[in-house]
């Protein structure tokens, strides 16, 4: 998905909570003031993920990102973990996985569903990583804007230590994050990394007492919420495609950059926020 500044996204149709065959809905979903919240809910498993799972984890960020009235997403999980991987188990006894390995068998195999639906999102995303991050778990917060982290938080890239590689935001997000030499470590050693050694890295922006977490986060969410939504999007495309760039390439991001600003000074959010200043008092923003 592409952002374009002076468009107002469309609103799409939220699904309802949809629930496994078992009853039990694994991936929370609640919209409060702007800010949708969503929720790994397999406690009992740290929120380890199925195929269903990723399915409808996909779904739900996509929901949110065609909703206008959502302004900011902050993923969690249920319990102790924030998402323990893949539920080895579950996803390599299902029938799905032959399906899986074929689509990946090709000289340019697609990226994932998470990633595309993640990179491609217009709207901030905020994880609140309140246990283990391992495999796709680190990814889905490394795919976050921004990551906050209680002093439970554990990270690790373990791809390596089952005789895999890893995802693209792994080997293309991670080092952008911290560098090439502590990526490489990582990824290498599939070391897990406690919430001060992330802190450190770069990974989190901030650690959070584990009851204070969630609040945080989603107070976090609602100053982005409030602010206008076109300059918001029009933020995370130039951010999206500043990453990696070389020296080189700094004009085109200029030029992109100046397209973007031209069409702010022409939204009626932009003169809102020059007239609350001048008024002294709170802008009325409306996303146009």
């Amino acid at each position: 998905m592409t952002a374009n500044v002076g468009t107002i996204r469309s609103k799409g149709e939220r699904m309802e909570k949809q629930a496994s065959d078992d009853g039990v809905v694994t991936i929370g979903y609640e919209v409060t003031d702007r800010v949708a919240m969503v929720t790994l809910q397999r406690p009992e498993s740290l929120n380890a993920l199925t195929f269903e799972m990723e399915e409808l984890l996909v779904s739900r960020l996509a929901d949110a990102d065609a909703d206008p009235g959502v302004g900011c997403v902050v993923v969690t999980g249920a319990g102790r973990g924030f998402c323990a991987g893949d539920d080895v188990k579950a996803m390599w006894d299902n029938t799905q996985m032959a399906d899986s390995l074929a689509g990946l068998a090709t000289p340019r195999a697609a990226v994932t569903p998470l990633f595309e639906v993640m990179l491609g999102m217009l709207t901030p995303t905020v994880a609140a990583v309140n246990g283990p991050a391992i495999g796709i778990g680190m990814d889905l917060a490394l795919l976050c804007d921004i990551r906050i982290a209680s002093p439970q938080a554990r990270f690790s890239q373990r791809y390596a230590a089952m005789g895999l590689v890893a995802d693209l935001a792994g080997v293309w997000l991670l080092p952008q994050l911290v560098g090439r030499s502590a990526a490489a470590e990582l990824l290498l050693t599939a070391d897990i990394v406690d919430a001060d050694r992330a802190a450190d890295l770069g990974l989190v922006s901030r650690l959070v007492g584990a009851d204070d977490l969630l609040p945080e986060a989603v107070q976090l969410a609602r100053r982005i919420a409030a602010m206008p939504s076109l300059a918001v999007e029009a933020t995370k495309e130039l951010l999206r495609r500043s990453v990696g760039r070389p020296a080189s390439d700094v004009g085109d991001l200029g030029a992109l950059r100046g397209v973007r600003l031209h069409a702010l000074f022409q939204t009626a959010d932009h003169q809102e926020a020059v007239r609350a200043y001048a008024e002294r008092r709170s802008p009325r923003f409306e996303g146009r």
